[in-house]
């Protein structure tokens, strides 16, 4: 379905267009990584070295403090999977160079959190035989396509989310051995520094538990594009970028809404601007959720946050 403009009632489609090289792509998305993916830029272009012989096209940082790999196409190439599975092995295995360029290029004393890698693919679109091999594989890596139209409107949508649990394997295997040897660097990687939603529910309260599992039903039906990211300290909601993020203690939800607190207060006596507060996860508007009420009374900001990230 083309994208319409409308003018007095009337709807004129608009054409589609697309960059003159890759380069105007990746310059467009370095430029506005905290609007698009809500991610702080550390590198472009970033040699791995004359042994693996590559270039990375953006390196960043997530509001979570994971490595952020991203590679971009202009064409439909299956290439692109394929290096971006490369560049995710490589920077399992050179954690210390990642860090150094963090230090370098944000701050000296930044933080990285290495218990998920985020590897963004972008491309105008994806064949289906890409999008099997990268589920079979269960590689963790996000495929999004881009529409750029004539009126200078760009659209991302992403088609394919991470994949969170190691694929099953039946019958004989007829993979690219460099693509499995990546993939299984990157199961691994996955198995020892990922969290669930129901470690976060340990030695809880059931009504707090309850409560937990109420708000994360309620935030996965509002668009099947939202993803959980459970953290070591609290669990994530998000699309391309974090909406809301719950922070489960043992009589209470904090809830972190990606809101501005000075525009929009939240509900009455349960919310507060934690803005120039310390706090763990990301979000400056702060609600405390202890009884299925308090909740209610949040759903509306939820969604409200949902809409602010552009979903």
């Amino acid at each position: 379905m083309p994208l319409f403009q409308i003018d007095s009632d009337k709807l004129t489609p608009i054409p589609r267009g697309n960059f003159l090289a890759e380069k105007d792509l990746q310059r467009l998305i370095e430029g506005n990584l905290l609007s698009v993916f809500s991610c702080r830029f550390v590198a472009s272009e970033f040699s791995t070295g004359s042994q693996h012989g590559g270039r990375i096209d953006t390196l960043a940082l997530s509001e979570d403090s994971n490595p952020v790999i991203i590679e971009y196409k202009k064409v439909e190439s299956s290439e692109l999977i394929n290096q971006s599975l490369y560049y995710l092995a490589w920077i399992n295995d050179h954690r210390g160079d990642f860090e150094l360029l963090v230090q370098k290029n944000i701050e000296h004393k930044a933080h990285v959190d290495w218990s998920d890698v985020r590897v963004i693919c972008i491309a105008p679109s994806f064949k289906k035989f890409d999008l099997h091999a990268v589920q079979v594989m269960g590689a963790n890596i996000e495929l999004w396509t881009y529409r750029l139209f004539k009126n200078d409107c760009v659209y991302f949508e992403e088609v394919l989310q991470r994949s969170f649990a190691p694929p099953e394997h039946s019958g004989p295997s007829f993979k690219n051995p460099v693509m499995v040897a990546a993939g299984k660097k990157a199961a691994v990687a996955r198995a020892t520094g990922s969290y669930t939603f129901d470690q976060h529910l340990e030695s809880k309260s059931q009504q707090v538990r309850d409560l937990a599992t109420e708000l994360q039903e309620f935030i996965l039906k509002l668009d099947p594009a939202i993803e959980e990211a459970p953290k070591k300290l609290y669990v994530a909601y998000r699309t391309s970028q974090n909406i809301a993020c719950a922070e489960i203690q043992k009589q209470k939800i904090l809830l972190f809404l990606k809101l501005n607190p000075k525009e929009v207060a939240g509900p009455v006596g349960i919310s507060r601007d934690v803005t120039n507060v310390g706090h763990f996860a990301t979000g400056d508007l702060e609600i405390t959720l202890r009884s299925p009420p308090d909740l209610e009374a949040a759903k509306p900001y939820i969604v409200q946050a949902y809409q602010a990230v552009g979903a």
